[in-house]
């Protein structure tokens, strides 16, 4: 029986607490000499207000800066929880073995980890096995170090500037200079942990995520990855932040293969297959970005507290030039624009100077004449309105400006006023000032840098707004025995030919034409009789499964004497068994695909079918299984969406029989996914009568 803590128990202890909240640390490798790695941890350890032990370690100085200096860990007065290895990597593991011995629960590794003409297995290797063979916690190696500073802990080779404050941002990056951008360079972050994973010896990305969503002070997370190392462990962390309305907000980089070639060789780290991440990130209503300005941005939108309410964004400018530049943006990036009612439009234009209209977005400067009461009286009009889901003043900030402060003043008490996010973002992103920006930030209203990133960074906000208001996904069951029925087929591991592969699609529920194999001529004709012209003929010779590239295929066969050439050619060429299928009727073409990605299992595909899958690169990935509302979204997100809305006068596709075709196939996936490395249904046809798929290939895991 589970059984949960009772009141006044406290919960037993994060498993990263030695780690991240340790009771004493031992500095390894401490030095008095400025611009040194073992100097620059003792400034940043003794920087904070940490309830932790700081102990300096080093034979070679009795003490530093008045504090003894203790020869080596077994000297200490009491076991070290943590020891930070400041030291060369030719002594990492002599000195990784002796915090182990000495009883330390975690270490934090800076050095690289990487030695000439290493032995095997390599030294990363070695730590690794070292470190979880003792069951202990590592930072690192190759990284920055942590910053805990809600604990009041900072743990780093190079000393934090003395501004950096606690706040709501968990951040967990791979690249330690990502780590410096954030921590070291934007005033305006509050951070209650920041931590430089490095190569993940022996602690991951997932372990950390895990900690910082334990923290009541957590309000948004921010990742920065260039791999998963612990899959399970990292859906559970997204499944967890989902759970507790977490927004995470993720920048996978090694999207492409040449970067995922770098990855390798600069931390050791497999990139993976980046369809699998779109997929995750999907499911768990990630964040996903393409930028750091866009991640920076989207942790300042969500440090302050507030989720987008419904509608659309309300923007007020001191330009008209840069509101017609906003306009464009928002158009480009699809972002709606509040569509004010009659009521807001009259505030609004009781109070704007002549010559102003009243409108979103709105130009809100005239002559200058009593702005501030303007700006507020507009600003908190637009705020009103029940289609805003938050305002935005787009202007640029100036330190000690009384035009400036005036902006920051009237958007402070505005936020007092309104449940809804309100804003400042600038239309230059390289411009902003610090002391505006981290005022503001305390108070709550974020500075976002540069309009074009805060407008994608609001898209993407309203994406994950409204994923959370659907309701959940109805996902139907694959039908009992069906796994059974195929499952010794697969195993053989012999690619289907296309009668199999069709007719296992059937059994799944995804609509396939009526069909024959046929050997000979007669077979042929019988065939042709029951199926009714016009025909298409491929050939099922085995090993063929291109049929296109080798002339297998033969359409629109209308007569018996069409059909007799068509197949004397196949014969001659490419042998006598051939796929006798009805023609079918006019549609769109889409493709539905599977891979299995290492990590994460089974990936569905949808995009753009027949010869336009490679060109038009129109795709969309999905984690399986999903229900017929899921399976919309997806579809809806497509370019070539609006092509099954029907053209030049032909009816609309069945939208219904294709989300249910495309859950079906969702369902397939997830019941056959650990049999099958990849799927191809192409075409897919969608027409006003419903979908089929009109070929397809099957190929079973080799393993």
């Amino acid at each position: 029986m589970n059984q949960q803590p009772g009141r006044g128990v406290k919960p037993a202890p994060h498993r990263l607490a030695p780690l991240v909240t340790p009771r004493s640390v031992a500095l390894v490798g401490a030095s008095p000499k400025p611009g040194t790695v073992g100097r620059g941890m003792i400034a940043s350890a003794m920087m904070g207000e940490s309830p932790s032990r700081i102990y300096r370690i080093n034979p070679n100085y009795p003490e530093i800066d008045g504090i003894r200096c203790y020869a080596s860990l077994a000297d200490l007065p009491e076991p070290a929880e943590m020891v930070v290895l400041g030291v060369a990597n030719a002594r990492l593991e002599a000195a990784l073995a002796d915090a182990i011995a000495h009883g330390a629960r975690a270490a934090t590794i800076f050095a690289s980890c990487y030695l000439e003409n290493d032995r095997e297995p390599k030294l990363t290797a070695r730590l690794s096995a070292m470190a979880k063979e003792a069951n202990i916690a590592i930072c690192g190696g190759n990284c920055m170090g942590f910053y805990n500073l809600e604990y009041g802990l900072r743990i780093c080779g190079f000393p934090p500037p003395d501004w950096m404050r606690a706040g709501g941002i968990a951040f967990i990056t791979h690249s330690g200079s990502a780590f410096s951008a954030l921590c070291h360079n934007d005033k305006r972050l509050g951070l209650n942990l920041a931590v430089s994973a490095g190569q993940e010896l022996a602690t991951t990305v997932a372990d950390y995520l895990d900690y910082a969503l334990t923290l009541e002070s957590t309000k948004v997370v921010g990742l920065f990855l260039e791999t998963v190392r612990d899959p399970a462990g990292f859906v559970a962390g997204l499944a967890k932040a989902q759970q507790k309305n977490v927004p995470v907000v993720a920048l996978k980089v090694g999207r492409t293969a040449e970067s995922a070639a770098l990855a390798v060789s600069h931390s050791g780290a497999l990139a993976g297959n980046h369809a699998a991440y779109e997929a995750l990130f999907d499911r768990y209503n990630v964040i996903a970005v393409d930028t750091m300005d866009d991640l920076v941005n989207a942790l300042h939108l969500y440090a302050a507290g507030r989720d987008l309410a419904p509608g659309g964004i309300a923007t007020m400018h001191d330009s008209g030039g840069f509101r017609e530049l906003t306009m464009d943006l928002a158009v480009e990036r699809e972002v709606p624009f509040a569509k004010i009612g009659a009521e807001t439009t009259a505030k609004l234009a009781a109070r704007l100077d002549y010559g102003l209209e009243p409108i979103n977005p709105l130009d809100a400067w005239g002559t200058g004449n009593d702005w501030e009461g303007i700006f507020s009286d507009c600003m908190q009009a637009l705020l009103d309105d029940p289609d805003t889901a938050l305002g935005a003043l787009c202007v640029e900030t100036r330190d000690g400006y009384a035009l400036t402060e005036g902006y920051c003043e009237m958007l402070r008490q505005i936020r007092a006023q309104t449940s809804k996010p309100v804003i400042l973002t600038t239309n230059v992103a390289s411009n902003s000032s610090d002391d505006v920006a981290v005022r503001l930030a305390k108070d709550g209203v974020p500075v976002l840098s540069g309009v074009a990133s805060m407008l994608t960074v609001i898209r993407k906000a309203m994406d994950r707004r409204d994923r959370i208001a659907q309701p959940p996904s109805r996902v139907a069951q694959a039908s009992a025995g069906l796994r059974a029925k195929w499952s010794a087929r697969l195993a053989t591991g012999a690619t289907l030919d296309e009668a199999e592969s069709l007719s296992l699609l059937q059994d799944y529920g995804i609509p396939v034409l009526p069909h024959r194999i046929v050997e000979d001529d007669a077979a042929l004709l019988k065939a042709a009789q029951e199926l009714g012209a016009p025909l298409a003929l491929k050939t099922a010779a085995p090993g063929i499964f291109h049929k296109s590239d080798v002339g297998g295929v033969k359409l629109n066969l209308a007569d018996a004497t069409a059909l007799k050439s068509a197949y004397a050619d196949l014969k001659s060429r490419l042998g006598a068994r051939v796929l006798v299928m009805k023609m079918a009727g006019k549609g769109v073409e889409l493709s539905f695909g599977l891979t299995r990605d290492a990590q994460f299992g089974p990936v569905v595909m949808l995009g753009a079918g027949g010869v336009l899958i490679e060109m038009l690169k129109d795709r969309r990935f999905a984690l399986p299984p999903f229900g017929p509302d899921e399976a919309a979204r997806h579809l809806n997100a497509l370019a070539l969406r609006p092509l099954l809305d029907g053209h030049r006068g032909a009816p609309p596709a069945d939208f219904a029989a294709l989300y249910n075709a495309l859950s079906r196939f969702s369902v397939l996936a997830a019941d056959l996914g650990d049999l099958i490395a990849e799927i191809d249904i192409n075409p897919l046809l969608a027409g006003p009568n419903g979908c089929v798929a009109l070929d397809a290939l099957i190929v079973p895991r080799k393993d």
